[in-house]
């Protein structure tokens, strides 16, 4: 059955550039003005989080634009205190849209005495009253199963893949897909399979959390093109440990391409300075200044693909349309020319 109102957008402080492209884009698709709905989030002296909505909500169907990266507690706090506030204002159904998951990599417990801290993120977002979380390549598939409420997880790759098709026009034979380890094939094989390139693996060992131990490259990767896939890169440390070995095998040029550009520490003077010839990532975490003036750092727009899932999540019509090439080209119309 067609939904009689609109979608509403409302969005924290953790990446409004993000939700205002989110809200241009659907203005685009709706023919039709699309705002971000008046609200202040602001807080008190003592860091308390305050939210306040202008506008009425009653009977809305509302998304919240909120990844929770850095400071991700703050960020989440304000993505929990932003759905009460709705909540208590009587929307119809509340959805997340989280273009990253913070606290995503603590899935389960690879020690004794560890939490599952997905887990409990899970379940405050679920309490809160949140009723459906839209997000944007999760460290781990299995976090859908922490939710006891819808889950959509869209992927990257399908545009990755068409930047890809884009830049390395008339190099496609010459590319070899990496994953930075052996927990990421699966990933690395699904962009591999849409470029229609050959496999190779980074094998790491680490002695402990953040230390690499040793590296090894799994396949032949000389004269190739390598593209490492990942869906995180937090300090750069390995990725660019990863570049390096890939040269010293006979790779002829080093690219990442990254879901999540975290790039906490060191990691921008990093990567300016390592063998890699570029990094892209997505703008699911908003970039520093410091990240938008890197040279090699390259940073691809999500908003088309949470746009067009928004209004079909909206609808009623199907998200998993969007991992398809032929649905993502027309909304990525003018970004990559197809010829």
């Amino acid at each position: 059955m067609p939904a009689m109102t609109e979608p509403k957008l409302i969005a924290g402080n953790a990446n409004r550039p993000l939700a205002q492209a989110i809200a241009r884009r659907m203005s685009m698709h709706r023919g039709m003005s699309v705002g971000l709905v008046d609200a202040r989030v602001e807080r008190f002296n003592d860091q308390e989080i305050f939210v306040e909505v202008y506008e009425n909500v009653r009977g809305e169907d509302m998304y919240i634009i909120q990844p929770t990266s850095n400071p991700a507690n703050d960020n989440l706090m304000e993505l929990l205190i932003m759905t009460d506030a709705l909540k208590r204002s009587s929307a119809d159904r509340i959805t997340a849209v989280i273009p990253y998951f913070g606290y995503a990599r603590q899935d389960r417990r690879a020690k004794a005495r560890t939490p599952i801290s997905a887990k409990l993120v899970a379940n405050l977002l679920t309490e809160a009253g949140i009723d459906r979380v839209l997000t944007l390549d999760l460290h781990a598939a299995q976090i859908q199963g922490f939710f006891d409420i819808p889950v959509d997880n869209l992927y990257a790759s399908p545009v990755f893949a068409l930047d890809i098709k884009h830049h390395f026009k008339g190099a496609m034979d010459d590319l070899m897909v990496v994953s930075p380890d052996v927990g990421g094939v699966a990933r690395a094989r699904e962009l591999a399979k849409r470029i229609e390139a050959p496999l190779s693996i980074v094998d790491k060992r680490r002695e402990k959390a953040g230390e690499v131990a040793g590296m090894t490259v799994i396949g032949d990767v000389k004269g190739k093109k390598c593209i490492i896939v990942d869906d995180m890169v937090d300090t750069a440390g390995t990725l660019c440990k990863a570049a390096d070995l890939l040269m010293e095998h006979g790779a002829t040029e080093v690219h990442a391409y990254i879901s999540h550009g975290v790039l906490s520490g060191p990691a921008v003077e990093r990567v300016t300075n390592s063998v890699m010839k570029s990094l892209v990532i997505t703008d699911s975490i908003e970039p520093t200044e410091a990240v938008k003036a890197c040279a090699n750092i390259r940073i691809v727009p999500t908003a088309p693909m949470f746009a067009q899932a928004i209004l079909n999540t909206w609808s009623g019509t199907s998200v998993s349309s969007l991992f398809e090439t032929d649905t993502l080209v027309p909304i990525y119309e003018g970004l990559y020319s197809q010829g």
